[in-house]
């Protein structure tokens, strides 16, 4: 078996669970805790389940499905088996006139389900005070997280480079990536929150595939196997001579990841203009790093940093044509796309213990998408990477 959460770890989490909720929800009676994350991150498992957190009783985890893989699990304290909501509903007794939930994650088929046990009156949502405590790693998480951005920066700067050969598809290089990443310790899935947001690694490309429009909210592109899968990578973009190489995907270990993009050369060289537009690129990430401090504000440094940089650089910066993200880094954990956000309207002053992911990136036309990703942790001196620092462009032949 796996090693557990630690219950003092559980303890810890759903206290400032508690404490969050009565500072923005005073006089709440009642939570229920279904969506997969938010289960496993409060009890530890991810089983067909429901947590209901009374605000003045204990927390209890009714499981259907798998009861004894729970207990095998969790150390969560109150874990019972149920058949139905029905159990949970008649354990509980008065069902209060509101309940919190995930508004983010459940379907209206599942409100119609707790609604039919738990007869609240009022629903409302907890997603904002679930991203506001997971978005602060503890000790234990981070020693998750450092792992996990070991496994990715060997991967992606001393052994990803040995596997591109002349004439491979992004779909052959995605597929040998994988095996390398699991092999490295890896644990074989890339979480995000969004309803749909299917992925397997990332967005990889060679040359302007890598600028190729896609759903996600990223810089980067990518065409994928087909409009019926667009990931992984086109069975038919073949790697050749001057192609630039963009590798941006997640990496995990025990639910928690790292962001990181590499890019490389194959059997050539970038045109000037395109390397200086990538060093242009770190600068940026450079700039932000120091910034990375707890009190600074997320929107402050997004504005202190694209203020400075022009029209003409602005131009398919964080993206490529009438696609572009607006952001500049996002938090990370047990999913890729967490708070805090370096972006407008995230105003929340940062945290030690908060995880963000920086990328600054810029596509062009007949180049492909440049620039970085690398995950850092806020401290009181600035970010601290934990996926390296490797500066890209890594000529390979």
């Amino acid at each position: 078996m796996h090693a557990k959460v630690p219950q003092s770890e559980l303890e810890a989490r759903l206290g400032r669970f508690r404490m969050r909720m009565d500072a923005v929800n005073p006089g709440w009676e009642l939570a229920i805790i279904s969506s997969n994350v938010n289960l496993y991150y409060l009890t530890g498992t991810m089983q067909d389940a429901i947590l209901l957190i009374p605000r003045d009783g204990e927390a209890t985890l009714w499981v259907r499905r798998s009861y004894t893989r729970a207990v095998d699990e969790s150390s969560f304290p109150q874990i019972r088996p149920m058949q139905s909501y029905r159990a949970a509903a008649e354990a509980m007794g008065t069902i209060p006139g509101t309940g919190y939930l995930e508004t983010e994650h459940v379907t209206l088929a599942m409100y119609n389900r707790i609604r039919k046990y738990f007869p609240f009156r009022d629903a409302r949502s907890i997603d904002g005070v679930m991203a506001d405590i997971r978005s602060v790693k503890s000790p234990y998480e981070r020693v998750l997280m450092e792992k996990a951005g070991e496994i990715h920066r060997h991967v992606l700067e001393d052994l990803a480079p040995g596997l591109l050969r002349k004439g491979m598809s992004e779909a052959d290089f995605s597929a040998e990536l994988y095996t390398v990443m699991v092999r490295e310790g890896h644990h074989g899935i890339v979480r995000f929150g969004i309803a749909g947001a299917e992925i397997m690694l990332g967005l990889i490309g060679f040359g302007e595939s890598s600028i190729y429009p896609t759903y996600l909210d990223s810089p980067g592109g990518n065409a994928g196997m087909s409009p019926a899968v667009p990931l992984l990578g086109s069975r038919e973009r073949k790697l050749k001579k001057g192609d630039l190489v963009f590798c941006d995907i997640g990496c995990g270990y025990h639910g928690y990841h790292t962001d990181k993009t590499m890019t490389y050369v194959f059997e050539g060289t970038l045109p000037d203009e395109a390397v200086r537009i990538h060093e242009k690129c770190l600068d940026i990430q450079d700039r932000i790093v120091p910034l990375l401090r707890p009190g600074a504000i997320p929107s402050q440094i997004y504005e202190a940093v694209t203020a400075d940089l022009g029209p003409v650089f602005l131009e398919n910066f964080m993206g490529f044509g009438d696609r572009k993200v607006q952001f500049l880094g996002h938090g990370i954990g047990l999913e890729i796309a967490e708070n805090p956000v370096i972006a407008r309207g995230f105003d929340t002053p940062l945290e030690e213990g908060m995880v963000i992911a920086l990328e600054p990136k810029k596509g062009i036309k007949g180049i492909g998408m440049v620039g970085t990703e690398n995950t850092f942790i806020v401290t009181p001196s600035g970010g601290r990477s934990i996926t390296g620092n490797n500066p890209g462009l890594i000529r390979v032949g």
